[in-house]
């Protein structure tokens, strides 16, 4: 029975003896990719031995039917084409994954998005994962994708988990079938696409919610294509994801592909040397980025130097500047200490001064207001004295008159007691004009507030010796009373007696003369002490106004000082300033000599590096072990050794390429932190 696809005739597929031939009739300059190529040889031996009995099972799947069965020719039918349907899509997977390593194998080199077999094999891959899907109604319609049982993939193994999120995070992406393209793209980058699809074949209670019974992924024939998958490990793809419209791609498989051309010797030499014109033009071209990035590199360099060299002068200016200004601000430190010594001792020495000043002043002060206290003191009582003496002297006067009326009754004899009456009378006008003087000066005094106490003492002893004069005048009228009572008697003993008396009275009169004449003297000196002293309290008042001049200049210097300190403070702070700026000086400085040191590497890397052979490598670089079939060989891309594919697992865009290819850890590790430490 004949097939739905043109392609399924054995004439038309290759035998494993056209493909030795065909790998034995490749160049020389392909040695770099032995052991891939062999592993390539021994897939394509693999499929080739494969495909006589896929297409022979191919072949009989129409005529195959169960002899006891009884079901309707109907459904007997829908089998049989379901069937089809499943070895075809199994053979178109196969031929798809055939020419896609032979075609990347010539290539040598990663695959992009715009390669006709890599888009072909997704093709093909999309429609196996289309069979046999349930129909999934909801309320906006029905919806039949395969996104679905990709998805649960996340579940199942934890590794897909950054697939997922970075297909979710893709803003184009707004449809089941974008994301499953999507996630089929970053699986193949990856180089799990087969482990994931096994993962999920081993659970196929799961994929039954989403896949009917006899779809291609419940039966035998996606363990099948999970097993050709595993092939695909040996492409190197680079996919960008981004700017492609994946939800709105028409998924059509191109025939034209899979259809065996003859090629004659001519057109084999063709290809090899359209491959080594390839290759050519591929290290020409690395060659000129390279040599563009040392020119970049080197300008970047002598800018570096250059304003290194500006730098370190700055630098020796700023420190110039720096050693001047400290000089400056030690300088004015030892300014401020002189200004402050002077000062304190100004301020102590003055302070001292008023303190004495003030002492003396209090003391004075107390000396002048106890002796103003004495004489207010002393002149009560003088007031009081005189009081008394007035008294007496009414009971002199009346006496006096009495003495008269005697003297008249006794007009002969008692006419020189008249005359010493009279005598009497003018001694007593005498004393109390005396006494009006010594009222007068005691007037002047409670004006003075100054006397001494030597004043007061002198007139305690003449008040004491005017009462003790009193006191014998007292005693002399009582004797000139007995006199009187006896003057008939005793009129001669009366002349000799007031004879003698009048003497007396004299001699009193002419010591009370020069007691008043040093009385006069003592007023005088006391006016010359008063006015010494006035002299002193305007000398002290003079002393206190310069006390204040003084006290306003030490104002006047605190205030300077003040401005000093606020001038020391600001020219700390520029200082401190400046020593940040120095500091970032030198960080700037330390960031330049890395970044110098870095481009040194790079240099030296660029200089240094250089492709490595396949044939030259058996062991891994970074962990020692040894390439074998399930161990594969890997180039990194920057420094061009092999590795492992677990130590050349990252990828990223270098200068000359354009998208993110595979580098080793070591150099994944330094081209981070050139990255790093250029973005800060």
């Amino acid at each position: 029975r004949e097939e739905d696809f043109e392609v399924i005739d054995k004439k038309q597929l290759p035998d494993a003896a056209e493909l030795r031939n065909e790998e034995k009739a490749k160049p020389e300059e392909a040695r770099w990719s032995a052991p891939i190529l062999s592993l390539a040889k021994k897939a394509s031996e693999n499929l080739a031995l494969s495909y006589g009995s896929a297409l022979k099972s191919a072949s009989l799947v129409g005529l195959m039917s169960k002899p006891g069965s009884s079901d309707s020719p109907a459904k007997t039918s829908a089998r049989c084409h379901t069937m089809e349907e499943r070895a075809n899509l199994m053979n178109m997977m196969k031929l798809s994954i055939k020419i896609l390593i032979q075609s990347a194998l010539s290539l040598g080199r990663t695959l992009d998005s715009d390669f006709p077999p890599l888009q072909q094999f997704f093709v093909v891959l999309e429609h196996c994962l289309k069979h046999g899907l349930k129909v999934k109604k909801t309320f906006i319609g029905q919806n039949k994708s395969f996104f679905g049982p990709l998805e649960l993939v996340e579940k199942l193994c934890p590794e897909a988990s950054d697939i997922a999120t970075s297909v979710k995070n893709l803003p184009e992406l707004k449809t089941a079938v974008g994301r499953g393209r999507a996630w089929l793209y970053l699986a193949l980058m990856q180089k799990k696409l087969a482990d994931y699809l096994k993962v999920l074949l081993d659970h196929k209670h799961l994929l039954s919610e989403f896949y009917e019974p006899d779809a291609l992924m419940m039966e035998e024939e996606g363990a099948v294509i999970v097993g050709l998958l595993v092939g695909l490990n040996v492409i190197d793809a680079n996919l960008c994801l981004k700017g492609e419209d994946l939800d709105s791609q028409v998924g059509v498989i191109d025939f034209s592909l899979y259809l065996k051309e003859t090629q004659d010797s001519d057109g084999k030499q063709d290809g090899g040397i359209t491959a080594v014109l390839d290759q050519k033009h591929y290290v020409e071209e690395l060659n000129r980025h390279l040599s563009c990035t040392v020119a970049d590199l080197q300008n970047k360099i002598d800018c570096l130097e250059k304003t290194n060299s500006k730098l370190q002068e700055e630098l020796a200016a700023a420190t110039d500047r720096i050693g001047s200004l400290q000089e400056e601000q030690q300088q004015l430190k030892q300014q401020n200490e002189l200004i402050r010594e002077r000062s304190e001792k100004s301020v102590e020495v003055t302070k001292e001064d008023t303190k004495v000043e003030l002492d003396t002043y209090k003391q004075s002060r107390q000396g002048l207001d106890e002796m103003y206290s004495d004489v207010w003191k002393q002149l009560k009582e003088e007031k009081k004295i005189r009081l008394e003496l007035e008294k007496e002297l009414e009971l002199q006067i009346g006496m006096k008159t009495e003495m008269e009326i005697a003297m008249k009754l006794l007009e002969k004899d008692t006419h020189e007691k008249q005359d010493t009456l009279v005598a009497l009378r003018q001694q007593l006008e005498e004393v109390k004009a005396i006494n009006l003087q010594m009222f007068h000066k005691s007037q002047n005094a409670e004006c003075s507030l100054q006397q001494k106490t030597e004043a007061i003492s002198s007139f305690e002893g003449k008040t004491n010796e005017m009462m003790s004069s009193m006191k014998q005048m007292e005693e002399r009228l009582q004797q000139a009373e007995k006199a009187r009572q006896a003057a008939e008697e005793r009129c001669t003993k009366m002349k000799q007696e007031l004879a003698g008396r009048l003497d007396s009275c004299r001699q009193q009169m002419s010591q009370l003369d020069s007691k008043c004449s040093n009385l006069e003297k003592e007023l005088k000196s006391e006016k010359e002490q008063r006015q010494t002293l006035q002299k002193e309290l305007h000398q002290e008042k003079d002393a206190t106004t310069l006390l204040k001049t003084e006290l306003q200049q030490m104002e006047g210097l605190k205030k300077e000082l003040r401005k000093l300190q606020d001038e020391n403070q600001q020219l700390k702070k520029v200082h401190e300033e400046q020593e940040q700026a120095l500091e970032e000086m030198g960080l700037h400085l330390s960031q330049s000599k890395l970044k110098m040191e870095d481009i040194k590497e790079v240099n030296k890397a660029l200089k240094g590096h250089t492709w490595l052979k396949d044939d030259e490598a058996t062991h891994c670089k970074q962990c020692k072990k040894e390439f074998s079939i399930s161990r594969r060989k890997h180039h990194c891309r920057n420094c061009g050794d092999i590795f492992c594919n677990t130590c050349s697992s990252n990828e990223l865009a270098l200068p000359s390429y354009p998208k993110p290819v595979r580098v080793c850890d070591n150099c994944h590790t330094l081209l981070l932190q050139r990255c790093s430490s250029n973005s800060s």
